[in-house]
């Protein structure tokens, strides 16, 4: 299973970034060998779209699960479409919210963020 979770630094005792779309990268974390790799997000510097963009990268990696505290409707709708599960992120590190996952203590991501109005 690839998790994927957006990061500021790519190691396993960063916390999680606040940012989904605008993350400067994402750890993915592969539950079978129990190893990492990190993804630059260039949909980071996107005038607009960055939540689409970055979503169809990881839909593009292989990735199975998205670990993220806030999504935007477009992106999920492109995560949805790629069968990516997202779940809410818990505060704590990186490490702390895929053993949550394998735990079974993170709950889906239920609130979805309007891309309307921003500005």
């Amino acid at each position: 299973m690839k998790i994927s979770i957006p990061v500021e630094e790519g190691a396993l005792t960063a916390p999680v970034c606040q940012s989904f779309g605008r993350t400067p990268l994402f750890l993915m974390f592969d539950t079978e060998t129990e190893k990492h790799e990190v993804l630059d997000n260039s949909a980071a510097a996107s005038q607009g779209g960055a939540g689409i963009q970055a979503a169809q990268m990881l839909a593009d990696s292989g990735a199975e699960v998205l670990i993220t505290y806030r999504c935007g409707e477009n992106a999920i709708e492109v995560l949805d479409a790629a069968d990516i599960k997202i779940y809410k992120a818990q505060d704590g590190s990186v490490a702390e919210n895929i053993a949550g996952y394998k735990a079974g203590v993170l709950k889906l991501l239920s609130e979805v963020h309007s891309t309307q109005n921003k500005g």
